[in-house]
């Protein structure tokens, strides 16, 4: 039973982040009835731009903070190992599900394209959800949002050792993951007040969350990671160095 329960609470946290990961086309894309530019109580523009400061604070920490060993080591001693990674993706749907229901839009506009140059930045967005679904893939999807590890909590088995592979993307890019998300939020057609303030918050958040994980997977994977770092780009796609 008690492997039953890991295993149905690993598949339903993965299903809430894939949920708020989904949600998330519509909400950027302007899709949905509650969105980035839309949706959500009238609210004075200061009033809007500290609430959604907040919001993005909110995912930063949360996202970050739990995604590092210290904190897992500690998290581990209150939730099973099992599911440790499962309740971070659950956590992460929370803080998102937060975000899409209080985001307060903001008036105004940065720019806004017609023609062959909205057709450019459309493209530019959806190239950059083809780019992070597939990155997640390639490094397997399953095992980064833990499906993995319940897996083999219900086999009864160890999870495997984390091997180091750079396929496809990650050949030229260290964060193809973060390129998808850059694109995504800078390719608009039009480009609101409330979405540069998002996208400015997400590039912030990437820029420190790159620089986070670059330190811990360089203290997994050592000097075979080092070099890679030094061969490779971290954001922009580009041919990688000689060793």
């Amino acid at each position: 039973m008690a492997r039953f329960a890991t295993l149905t609470y690993g598949v339903l946290c993965y299903l809430s982040g894939m949920a708020a990961i989904l949600y998330a086309i519509g909400f950027v894309g302007g899709f949905v009835p509650k969105s980035i530019d839309q949706g959500g109580p009238p609210t004075a523009p200061m009033t809007a731009l500290a609430v959604n400061l907040v919001l993005l604070g909110i995912f930063a920490i949360q996202h970050s903070v739990m995604a590092r060993p210290a904190f897992k080591a500690m998290w581990t001693t209150v939730v099973p190992a099992a599911v440790e990674r499962s309740t971070y993706v659950l956590f992460t749907a929370i803080a998102l599900g937060l975000l899409y229901w209080q985001w307060r839009p903001i008036a105004g506009t940065v720019w806004s394209t017609s023609g062959s140059l909205a057709i450019v930045l459309s493209a530019i967005f959806w190239l950059g959800w083809a780019v992070l679904f597939i990155s997640t893939f390639l490094i397997n999807h399953f095992d980064l949002f833990e499906l993995a590890q319940v897996w083999a909590a219900w086999r009864g088995t160890e999870r495997p050792t984390p091997q180091f592979r750079t396929p496809f993307f990650y050949k030229v890019v260290r964060h193809p993951i973060y390129v998808g998300f850059l694109l995504i939020v800078w390719g608009a057609p039009t480009m609101s007040w409330g979405h540069a303030l998002f996208a400015a918050g997400s590039t912030g958040y990437i820029l420190i969350g790159a620089w986070l994980e670059e330190r811990d997977l360089v203290a997994v994977f050592g000097d075979a990671y080092r070099d890679y770092r030094a061969r490779v780009s971290m954001l922009i796609p580009m041919p990688p160095k000689r060793g």
